[in-house]
């Protein structure tokens, strides 16, 4: 058996030995610019990631578009004539569909178009009770939302809150109200409860059509971040990146509702995480717009 003081100094050594290594191993990776990173996020590719993200195969939400499409044309909110010289597949709009509607990058704009026409034509509380109306009413045809939309056969403002495409009962339309005001966009940073762009118009009436069909509110988050994901491909590829690098979780496990908040999905947020995580290497550098 070894005696106590032996025993200290042989732990002494090997310490003094560890250190050592650790002090020459240090100067190495400083001297030669070795970057050590582990496996897993070497394999965060931006391929890899944007796959995740906005699947190359599209991604599909069980909700009955029926016949919508028919009454925002009826509704002069959509103008086929105009849509045809923009959109190969117009079909959504001239018939009755009882398949749901598949997200991929050939129809990821048709949808934010089609769904612009949706919110801002049906008869809505938010629009008619919501900041839009009771903040800025004397403006309501500056906004993007509104100034901008010029694919229909009536004016927009004429279009604005005009007409039942969906029905919504009170309490259906408490929880519209509720549910966009937790749903921001990168290109600005309001709420889809203040719809004064596009996507965030597009939104509304993707909440709007999934509230009136019972969707869970799970549900409707998980859609929403999927639309978005495909209109911002860009922006929630960094996000996608973040939270993996950055809070150790899959895309496939993050909380829908938590990366549409403003802490992350509003221009702010998402310019704040940007600032953390700089450019990955090989995305391209640009910033989320409300251009479709």
């Amino acid at each position: 058996m070894k005696k106590p003081g032996v025993i200290k100094v042989e732990t002494r050594k090997l310490i003094i030995v560890v250190t050592a290594a650790v002090i020459v191993l240090n100067v190495f990776l400083y001297l030669f610019d070795v970057q050590v990173t582990p496996r897993w996020q070497t394999q965060l590719s931006v391929g890899a990631l944007t796959e995740k993200v906005a699947p190359a195969s599209g991604y599909s939400v069980d909700i009955k578009w029926g016949d919508v499409g028919q009454k925002l044309v009826e509704a002069g909110a959509i103008d086929l004539e105009q849509y045809q010289q923009i959109y190969p597949d117009i079909s959504y709009l001239t018939q009755s569909k009882s398949e749901g509607i598949t997200l991929n990058k050939d129809t990821a704009y048709f949808w934010v178009n089609t769904l612009w026409a949706l919110g801002l034509t049906q008869k809505s509380d938010v629009l008619e009770k919501g900041v839009m109306m009771t903040q800025y009413g004397d403006d309501l045809g500056n906004f993007a939302s509104t100034a901008g939309w010029t694919l229909g056969s009536k004016d927009a403002l004429e279009l604005y809150s005009s007409a039942e495409i969906i029905p919504l009962s009170a309490e259906q339309q408490a929880k519209v109200a509720e549910i966009a005001s937790n749903i921001y966009r990168p290109c600005c940073g309001n709420s889809a409860a203040f719809p004064d762009c596009n996507h965030g118009m597009a939104i509304l009436g993707l909440v709007e059509l999934m509230v009136s069909q019972g969707f869970s509110e799970e549900e409707i988050y998980k859609a929403a971040l999927v639309f978005n994901s495909y209109w911002f491909v860009d922006t929630y590829v960094d996000l996608a990146y973040y939270f993996q690098t950055v809070e150790g979780i899959r895309w496939s496990k993050v909380d829908p509702k938590e990366v549409l908040s403003d802490k992350y999905s509003s221009a702010s947020g998402y310019g704040a995480i940007k600032q953390i995580i700089g450019n990955i290497p090989g995305a391209p550098v640009q910033g989320a717009s409300c251009g479709a």
